[in-house]
């Protein structure tokens, strides 16, 4: 696979990605509704012999202009970029937004950035795609400047099956920890992505010790309960043994044991006892919701229960295997 260009500024585009084909987007997830914008991009770019370069932003826009109603990020900064090279673009322009930023005009936008800093020949955005100063901008403005500047414009209708593929879709789907419905239209099991840290160490007390991922954690984290998973130790390379594992996943906060502890997510590794995975950083990958999370009223019933989630989580994962 060849190298994705990730750079911060247009005016510092490196010469073998100018000129281009470009689209625009938050991309908050990644999700199959992105791919298909994104799909189309490399497909232009393989038609006109150009490279393929996706532009997003750095925080959410919604983060600098109205705070108090910023989504929590599906998959924040290096996940969501980390996501976009594994589409087939050829440059990532991630641009810093700022209050400053946000007063460009739609054409100064464009000229700044599409024109002048990556010499665009063609853009490929979805057709609700709106930019520049309070979302003045849309398709029709792009085909506008397009026809003055010198690029064409491909919009790609909204996609989807039984519902349009959405960032809102998802965190809604997550919010109640139907993580099956976040996948399909995620196109992939969501992720969050952590460094494994000490915990209280029942797990490991009562015979299913987990790795607990730190409370700095990145993506965002279902609703409470027991998921069917995988383990991903991203440390070791593609191919090792015991890099992808299958997992019970725990969120909650321990009712059974009358703590305050926050929200957590701990991975057990399915019938492993014999893992040392503090420090390592690891991604957790959500593919069924098991039940939810209860509060028991002796540690047997606690037991009996655990040992019924491995039993339907490995029934899951074997499904999957074996599919």
């Amino acid at each position: 696979m060849s190298t994705v260009h990730r750079f911060t500024d247009p005016a510092a585009t490196p010469d073998e990605l100018r000129p281009c084909v470009v689209t625009l987007g938050n991309f908050d997830g990644v999700h199959r509704g992105h791919r298909a914008v994104l799909t189309q991009l490399v497909e232009t770019g393989h038609e006109l012999g150009l490279p393929a370069v996706a532009v997003t932003f750095e925080p959410h826009p919604v983060a600098v202009l109205h705070p108090e109603r910023a989504p929590e990020l599906i998959s924040p900064g290096s996940i969501r970029d980390d996501l976009l090279e594994t589409t087939g673009i050829d440059g990532l322009l991630v641009l810093p937004f700022t209050a400053e930023f946000a007063q460009q005009s739609p054409e100064e936008f464009v000229l700044r950035t599409f024109v002048e800093g990556l010499g665009a020949k063609a853009v490929v955005v979805g057709v609700d795609t709106k930019f520049g100063y309070r979302n003045s901008g849309n398709v029709d403005t792009l085909r506008e400047l397009g026809a003055r500047h010198g690029f064409e414009v491909v919009a790609i209708e909204d996609v989807g099956e039984d519902h349009r593929w959405s960032s809102t879709s998802v965190r809604q789907a997550l919010s109640v920890g139907d993580v099956a419905a976040a996948a399909r239209t995620l196109g992939r099991p969501h992720r969050v992505i952590g460094t494994v840290v000490h915990g209280h160490h029942r797990g490991r007390e009562l015979g299913y010790p987990t790795a607990n991922l730190s409370p700095d954690a990145m993506g965002l984290v279902p609703a409470e309960g027991v998921y069917a998973g995988w383990l991903t130790r991203l440390d070791l390379e593609q191919g090792e043994p015991d890099r992808t594992m299958p997992a019970a996943i725990s969120i909650g906060t321990n009712p059974t044991f009358d703590t305050e502890d926050r929200r957590t997510v701990e991975a057990y590794v399915l019938d492993r006892d014999d893992l040392d995975l503090y420090d390592e950083r690891v991604m957790v990958e959500f593919v069924e919701h098991i039940r939810p999370t209860l509060r028991f009223e002796s540690i047997d019933d606690l037991l009996v229960a655990m040992a019924k989630d491995v039993e339907q989580c490995r029934a899951v994962l074997t499904q999957i295997v074996h599919s």
